[in-house]
C-alpha cells in the first residue's frame, strides 16, 4: 500500500520524503490557503519537490472552465493528477481527461455508487473520505471494503485512494481490506511508529548496555 501525505506545508513534505514513507502528496484549496500561498505556484513546488504522484484539485464546478483549469494542472509537471469533485461535470472531465492520457483523482466520494460512477469515468484514483463518514455516525471503513468489493468484481483499474484519515488505525484498516493508497496528515504518518513497548524496550536495551561500561567497539 502506497502512503501519500495529505498537506500544502513544504516542511511536513520534507520530513515526510527523508523517513523514506512517503509515495505522493494530496492537496486541496483549503491546505493551500492555510499556508497563504498563491494556489497554481505551491502545486508546481510540491510536484518538483515529490518524485510521486501529486494531487492538485481545481476549483471550477462547471465542466468547460473545470477542463481549462485541469490542463493547467497537468502542465505544472508530469507527476501532477488532476483532482476532481465527484459530480456530473466532474465525472465528464474524468473521462475527457482520461482519453487525453491525464491521470485524475475523483475527490469527495461518500458512497459506492459514486465510487461505480467514478470507475465508470476512468478515473486513475477515487478518494472516499472515511473520516467524515465516522463524524456522522456513518462506518467509514465499511465503504472502503464495499469499493474494494466492487472494483475486484469488476476488475476496475481505479486505485482505492482513502482520505479523512483521522488516525493510525485508518491505515491499518485501509491495508487490511487492500486498499491501493491512503493519504494522511503527517502528525498520523508520525502516530505509526509510537508505541510504547517499543520506547520501553530501547530504553531497557540502553539502560542495560551502559551498566557494562563497554562502548559499540569494544
Amino acid at each position: 500500500m502506497k502512503f501519500f501525505l495529505d498537506t500544502a506545508d513544504i516542511g511536513e513534505i520534507e520530513k515526510g520524503l527523508a523517513l523514506g514513507m512517503v509515495d505522493g502528496v494530496t492537496t486541496n484549496p483549503t491546505l493551500i490557503a492555510r499556508q497563504g500561498k498563491s494556489y497554481l505556484p505551491t502545486v508546481r513546488e510540491i510536484a518538483q519537490l515529490v518524485p510521486g504522484p501529486v494531487s492538485g484539485e481545481v476549483l471550477s464546478t462547471e465542466l468547460d472552465p473545470m477542463l481549462d483549469e485541469a490542463h493547467r494542472l497537468a502542465e505544472l509537471a508530469d507527476n501532477v493528477v488532476v483532482k476532481l469533485p465527484l459530480t456530473p461535470p466532474g465525472l465528464q472531465a474524468a473521462r475527457t481527461l482520461t482519453e487525453e492520457g491525464i491521470r485524475t483523482n475523483v475527490t469527495l466520494c461518500f458512497s459506492p455508487a459514486q465510487a461505480l460512477l467514478a470507475a465508470k469515468a476512468g478515473a486513475t484514483y477515487i478518494s472516499p473520505f472515511v473520516g467524515r463518514l465516522d463524524d456522522i455516525s456513518e462506518e467509514g471503513m465499511a465503504l472502503i471494503e464495499q469499493i474494494v468489493t466492487i472494483y475486484e468484481q469488476y476488475s476496475f483499474e481505479t486505485q482505492v485512494l482513502v482520505a479523512s484519515v483521522r488516525h493510525p488505525m485508518h491505515v491499518v484498516d485501509s491495508a487490511l481490506l487492500g486498499a491501493d493508497v491512503v493519504t494522511l496528515p503527517f502528525k498520523v504518518l508520525d502516530k505509526l511508529y509510537a508505541h510504547p513497548l517499543t520506547d520501553k524496550g530501547l530504553a531497557g536495551f540502553l539502560a542495560d548496555w551502559k551498566k557494562t561500561g563497554r562502548s559499540f567497539d569494544d
